[in-house]
C-alpha cells in the first residue's frame, strides 16, 4: 500500500492538492476496474465520489484515550479520593490534534486501500509531527527501559512501606502500550512506500521552504517524492501589473526548477478558488508513483586505505555552520539547522571512536576509527 503525505507552507494549497491527488487516483482505479478504494485523510477536505474520507477527530480521540487511562487508574485514584471526570467535562489539550492525526495515519495503513493520501499540517508542524513517534519512543526507552520492569517484583514490599499500592506495574504496562502504538506509527512513516509531497506557491519564500523540507526529511530519512508548484499564472498578459507579477513568479519558479532533484509538477492558477471535482481534476498531478528513493545512510569501509570507517549521511541543503554532532554511548546526536535527531549507531561503528567529520555537497561524512580494544583481531 502506498501512502502520500502532502504538506507545504500555510496557504499554498496542500489540502486542495491532497484532494486532487486522491480523486485522480480513484478515477484511475475505477477505469482499471481494480476495485480497491482510495483513502483521503483530512480534517478539511470535502467528500468526493469514489474516495473514502477519514477525518481525524482530536476531541473525540482525546476524550476516549483520557477516559480509558482514567479507568485503568481507578484503583489508585479511589485511594486518593479523586473525583473522576465525565465525558461531557473534557476538552482537548494542546497536542491532541497531532496524536489524532498519527492514529489516523496508523489506521489508514491498516486498511485495504490501493493508496492513502494524507493532508498534513503546514510544513514546520508536519516535520515535527513525522519526527514525533521516534522521539517519544527514544524518551520512553531512556526513562523507562524494559529491563527495569524487574522492579515490579518489589511492588508488594514497597506498597507495605508506603501504605498505598505502588503503580510500578501499571506504569510499565502503560509504557508498553504506548511503545507498541508509537512503533506502529513510526513503521508507517518510515515505510519505503510512504513518501512526502511538497506543495509550494512560487514566491520569495518558496526556495527556502524547499530547502527546509529537504533537510528536515533527510534528517528523518524520509523520501520527498515530488514538488508541486501551485497557482502558476499564465505567462502572457497585456496588463502591465499582471505581467510584472507573473514575471516575478516565474523567476521564483525557475529557482525551484534548479533546486528540485526529483519530479516538479507545475499546476495552473484557475483564476478562482477550486470548485467541485471538475476543478480538482485540472489540479491533479500526472503521476503518484515514488520517484526519489529513501535516503541511504551507508557505511564505507576505508580501513585498508585510511584506517577508518566513514558513515555517509545525506543532508541536502545543510550548512556547515548549522551542523553539530555529539556521541552519546551508542547514539549519535545529529543537529542540522532547526532539526535534531538521536540516531542509533550501526553495530560496527559502536566499537569505534569518532575522529572527524566533513560536509561535501550535502553529504555529511563522519569518520570512525576502530577501537583496538573492542575490534576483532585479524590473524
Amino acid at each position: 500500500m502506498r501512502i502520500i503525505l502532502v504538506t507545504g507552507p500555510g496557504g499554498a494549497g496542500r489540502t486542495t492538492l491532497a484532494a486532487a491527488t486522491a480523486l485522480a487516483e480513484a478515477q484511475a482505479q475505477a477505469q482499471a476496474q481494480a476495485g480497491r478504494q482510495v483513502l483521503l485523510v483530512s480534517e478539511d477536505a470535502d467528500p468526493m465520489e469514489g474516495v473514502k474520507l477519514l477525518r481525524p477527530r482530536p476531541g473525540d480521540d482525546f476524550r476516549r484515550e483520557f477516559l480509558a487511562l482514567q479507568a485503568r487508574s481507578s484503583a489508585a485514584l479511589d485511594l486518593l479520593g479523586t473525583a473522576p471526570f465525565e465525558d461531557a467535562e473534557l476538552t482537548e489539550l494542546p497536542g491532541s490534534r497531532q496524536f489524532a492525526l498519527l492514529r489516523a495515519l496508523r489506521d489508514a495503513a491498516a486498511g485495504d486501500h490501493e493508496l492513502a493520501v494524507v493532508d498534513l499540517p503546514p510544513l514546520p508542524e508536519a516535520l515535527a509531527l513525522l519526527a514525533l513517534p521516534g522521539q517519544l519512543r527514544r524518551y520512553l526507552r531512556r526513562l523507562l527501559p524494559p529491563e527495569r520492569q524487574a522492579a515490579r517484583a518489589l511492588r508488594p514490599m514497597l506498597a507495605q512501606l508506603a501504605g498505598v499500592p505502588m503503580p510500578a506495574q501499571w506504569l510499565y504496562e502503560t509504557t508498553a502500550r504506548w511503545e507498541a502504538e508509537l512503533a506502529a506509527v513510526q513503521a508507517v512513516v518510515e515505510d519505503p512506500d510512504t513518501t512526502v509531497r511538497l506543495v509550494l506557491e512560487p514566491g520569495p519564500g518558496a526556495a527556502r521552504a524547499l530547502r527546509t523540507a529537504r533537510l528536515g526529511l533527510a534528517v528523518q530519512r524520509l523520501a520527498l517524492d515530488a514538488v508541486v508548484a501551485n497557482r502558476i499564472l499564465p505567462a502572457a498578459s497585456e496588463d502591465p501589473w499582471l505581467a510584472g507579477l507573473t514575471a516575478e513568479q516565474h523567476r521564483h519558479l525557475a529557482e525551484l526548477r534548479t533546486a528540485t532533484t526529483g519530479e516538479l509538477y507545475e499546476l495552473p492558477h484557475l483564476g478562482r478558488a477550486p470548485r467541485g471535482a471538475e476543478d480538482l481534476v485540472l489540479l491533479s498531478p500526472v503521476r503518484t508513483e515514488k520517484t526519489v528513493p529513501v535516503p541511504e545512510w551507508a557505511v564505507e569501509d576505508r580501513r585498508e586505505e585510511d584506517g577508518v570507517l566513514v558513515w555517509h549521511i545525506p543532508l541536502p541543503g545543510a550548512v556547515k555552520e548549522e551542523l553539530s554532532l555529539v556521541r552519546r554511548g551508542d547514539e549519535l546526536l545529529l543537529t542540522a539547522g532547526a532539526f535534531r535527531r538521536g540516531v542509533p549507531l550501526p553495530g560496527a561503528l559502536r566499537r569505534c571512536t569518532v575522529t572527524g567529520a566533513g560536509l561535501v555537497d550535502g553529504d555529511l561524512r563522519v569518520r570512525f576509527t576502530p577501537d583496538p580494544g573492542l575490534w576483532p583481531r585479524t590473524p
